[in-house]
């Protein structure tokens, strides 16, 4: 007897491929510079602190931003075009827009998305038990790129007793917070209106927040 085949049958996702310690540190800084802008307003997905899917335009009001997220892409192999918007009457103000050509978005969208679920494991999933010297090390690293993210696109909040973030991304909040217990520097969450204030004490921690942003992830490979 000829059994019917379903077409309508719902296929897995396909697995994605494993990540080398170096283009997951990119990759994860990337999906943390895009989680640092707020999503659109009109879009439908906007709720509880989540954001939506990764754009394929993205904005960023700061120059630094825009050109680290380009520098990243680069190396990710995924081009991006640079494009400057200036606009405003008494106060000038710069958009920088990132576009990923249209042939490339499906490798950009789950780079963005790999990147971002493995880094955020990494930080987030506690200490593993044996862990290799090199994994214990790239958990730093990783917990620096979310930092050095943060304080490019961010909205910064620097007073004189703290240095400090405001993220509209609610697990963006929870890896600082996590990431900076891995830079051996306690933060504080606060919740704000439409926000969140992570932030550090001035002083010693301040600066090791600002020392392990300021280094690259990808300078050396370690074995």
């Amino acid at each position: 007897m000829v059994q019917p085949i379903l077409l309508d049958r719902p296929r897995p996702p396909a697995a994605q491929p494993p990540l080398d310690w170096i283009t997951l540190a990119d990759a994860f800084e990337t999906a943390c510079l895009l989680r640092c802008m707020p999503p659109p307003a009109t879009s439908s997905q906007r709720h509880g602190g989540q954001q939506p899917g990764f754009p394929a335009t993205i904005e960023f009001n700061r120059e630094e931003a825009a050109r680290r997220t380009r520098q990243l892409l680069d190396r990710l192999d995924i081009p991006a075009r640079h494009e400057l918007a200036v606009g405003g009457l008494r106060r000038r103000y710069e958009l920088h827009r990132l576009h990923v050509p249209r042939e490339r978005r499906p490798a950009y969208t789950a780079m963005m998305e790999n990147g971002w679920r493995r880094g955020r494991r990494e930080l987030l999933g506690g200490p593993v038990p044996g862990a290799s010297t090199a994994r214990r090390q790239w958990r730093t690293r990783l917990a620096a790129a979310a930092w050095r993210a943060a304080l490019l696109a961010g909205g910064r909040h620097v007073r004189r007793h703290i240095l400090g973030v405001r993220i509209t991304d609610r697990e963006l909040a929870a890896v600082l917070v996590r990431g900076a217990a891995l830079l051996d520097v306690p933060a504080l969450l606060r919740p704000g209106t439409g926000c969140y204030l992570v932030s550090v004490a001035h002083g010693p921690d301040r600066d090791r927040i600002l020392r392990h942003a300021g280094e690259e992830a990808g300078q050396s490979r370690v074995a």
